[in-house]
């Protein structure tokens, strides 16, 4: 004969022999006096849905009920009571332990995190014996994550058809083996939106992967290489790279002016507004960083600053950062180049993201489905915002997870 649970306080107690029945052998709940456990909703249901109880009564002097009417109740009980049932069955149907990932439960003391809900503990071990595995936060399909902290969690996405989906977030920055190390005395001239460069040596390419060179079949030009503007303010923030601007970006000809007399009166508005900022700069103690760092705010705004210190922070770690505009990220890492000729593949996708950032799980699952497809990691840079420059990046690299 099944036992029967009783709803007190927002938790299901059970008695007769349910603690050698369900928490010593099997991890349900946790231990009161004598043999009687205290089941937590989700937990409860399980066992209901399972067979394992013959029924809950919802108050002292009413019938116990059976599953259907204990789900609903609970649904409407209880935050996410419909998800967190879901995810919970799922892992127990694995194989897994679990315990409710909040005091007074086991799961409390375990939990690395409030945002995490369950605690799945080793295959086959239960919470009096084993080790956490996996810290789980489940999250609806319609819901938001926040980014900062998110490592060393396990997401349980439940998507709208109550299929479930696990990501494993981890903590760490990229590091990297490239030793090589820019010359000092570089000189380039700043275009609109990149620096050229036109007596490159050869070594800056084709052993620090910087810039594409100006090449083709019939080319009579050699030396020349176009940088990202984040790649020539890194340099020029280092010292090692000067630049001087075209005419034509800062004041067009005569003739010009005559001919686009409306685009001058915007560029002039557009001159005006960061007329402070190029002054300020100019007199700053490194202007040649400063005036590109001006030209990537005016093409692409505060986004830049995050940018280039992500991209500050992954040569300094010795990996070497590139465009990863084909793969819809900002940035491609390469953590072991000795020449361009023999270039190995590409082991990171980087996004860069505001650290207050919020990804929706589809979001998610796009970066991570697309990474895996080219076979490379998906890793977000969390960059604060104000000031100079953004604050310190924090990393989390994300994939998918089959417990």
């Amino acid at each position: 004969m099944y036992p029967t649970g009783h709803l007190r306080d927002g938790t299901i107690r059970v008695g007769g022999d349910a603690r050698q029945r369900f928490y010593d052998g099997r991890g349900y709940g946790r231990p009161l006096d004598g043999d009687e456990i205290a089941l937590s909703r989700v937990e409860a249901a399980h066992l209901l849905f399972r067979g394992d109880l013959s029924g809950i009564a919802l108050a002292d002097d009413a019938d116990p009920v059976g599953f259907e009417r204990f789900f609903v109740a609970s649904a409407a009980a209880a935050d996410r009571f419909a998800v967190r049932f879901l995810v919970y069955s799922d892992l127990r149907d694995r194989g897994f332990y679990l315990s409710p990932a909040r005091d007074p439960w086991p799961g409390g003391r375990d939990a690395p995190s409030d945002a995490v809900d369950f605690v799945a503990y080793e295959r086959g071990e239960t919470p009096d014996t084993g080790n956490v595995q996996y810290p789980i936060q489940v999250v609806g399909e319609r819901e938001s994550i926040a980014a900062s902290g998110l490592g060393g969690r396990t997401l349980a996405v439940v998507d709208e058809e109550s299929e479930v989906t696990y990501f494993a977030a981890e903590s760490g920055a990229i590091e990297g083996s490239t030793d090589y190390e820019p010359p000092s005395d570089l000189t380039g001239v700043l275009l609109a939106d990149r620096v050229v460069v036109w007596d490159a040596p050869a070594g800056l390419h084709e052993r620090g992967f910087y810039g594409r060179p100006l090449t083709g079949r019939a080319a009579d030009v050699e030396g020349a290489l176009q940088l990202s503007l984040v790649e020539a303010a890194s340099l020029a923030a280092d010292g090692r790279l000067s630049v001087s601007e075209t005419e034509g970006t800062r004041d067009a000809d005569t003739d010009s002016r005559d001919a686009h007399v409306d685009s001058r009166d915007a560029d002039t508005d557009s001159r005006d507004a960061h007329a402070d900022s190029r002054d300020a700069d100019a007199d700053s103690p490194n202007a040649d960083a400063a005036r590109v760092v001006a030209r990537g705010r005016d093409v692409e705004g505060e986004r830049f600053d995050r940018r280039l210190a992500v991209y500050e922070r992954l040569r300094a770690a010795d990996a070497v950062p590139k465009t990863g505009f084909k793969f819809g990220a900002d940035f491609r890492t390469y953590l072991d180049v000795e020449t361009v000729e023999d270039l190995p593949h590409s082991e990171h996708l980087v996004r860069v993201v505001e650290r207050d950032h919020r990804f929706s799980p589809r979001e998610l699952s796009l970066d991570v489905r697309l990474a895996g497809g080219v076979r490379k990691e998906m890793a977000f840079a969390l960059t604060a915002v104000g000031g100079d420059r953004p604050g310190d990046v924090e990393w989390v690299s994300i994939d998918r997870l089959t417990p």
